[in-house]
């Protein structure tokens, strides 16, 4: 009989499980390596290699061309998700610190995919209204400020295809989600939005990965 304890994928996860799924599907070339080792002075805050590997797959499952990032870091996810674009995708990856977009166009032109990814840096509450007129997209990610979550998710449902993804990295906001905060609040809410446009789920990864199909 299948164990229905909601914590027992939790006791399955010992270190050395992890360690061996992560080889087997989620390995490193060098341009992974490169982007997934962050400089000094640069919060090591990306997608684990099984949540990047992730959003490869499900925007190769989505035939996804054109695709939102809101928060590049140094080009790790941009990478994991440009290489599942066909030749004639494009990927627009915003940052707001302009060191992180600078080391991030090293790492992408090291991949060989400087001409498929487009770096632009500025909030992304700024800079999403610059890049509306090559949309509908076909998948936006949300991995930027906690507290711009919701403003994210509601531009993300009026501007993705019926059909896109919409996907939102750390929506267990590291234990905080319930908190009276404006985090809380506004990641709360961004869960909620997008229960009504979006048929969506959580997928429980360490830290949560909000996936939305838009209706």
């Amino acid at each position: 009989m299948a164990d229905n304890d909601s914590r027992a994928g939790l006791r399955y996860q010992t270190p050395e499980i992890l360690q061996f799924v992560q080889r087997v599907h989620a390995s490193h070339d060098p341009a992974l390596s490169r982007a997934f080792a962050t400089p000094e002075g640069v919060p090591a805050i990306m997608v684990g290699p099984s949540e990047g590997r992730l959003l490869e797959l499900l925007l190769r499952l989505a035939g996804a061309r054109k695709v939102v990032e809101l928060g590049t870091l140094v080009g790790y996810s941009a990478i994991r998700m440009a290489r599942s674009l066909p030749d004639d995708g494009r990927l627009w990856t915003i940052e707001f610190e302009p060191r992180h977009a600078e080391l991030a166009r090293a790492n992408l032109a090291a991949a060989g995919l400087a001409a498929r990814v487009e770096v632009l840096v500025g909030a992304g509450a700024d800079v999403l209204p610059t890049i509306e007129p090559h949309g509908p997209f076909d998948a936006v990610f949300v991995d930027a400020d906690k507290v711009g979550y919701a403003t994210y998710g509601r531009w993300a449902a009026r501007n993705l295809r019926r059909g896109g993804l919409l996907l939102g990295d750390n929506a267990y906001l590291f234990g905080e989600l319930l908190e009276d905060s404006d985090r809380g609040r506004a990641m709360r809410t961004f869960h909620e939005e997008a229960a009504q446009a979006f048929d969506s789920v959580c997928i429980p990864t360490p830290d949560g990965l909000l996936l939305g199909i838009k209706r």
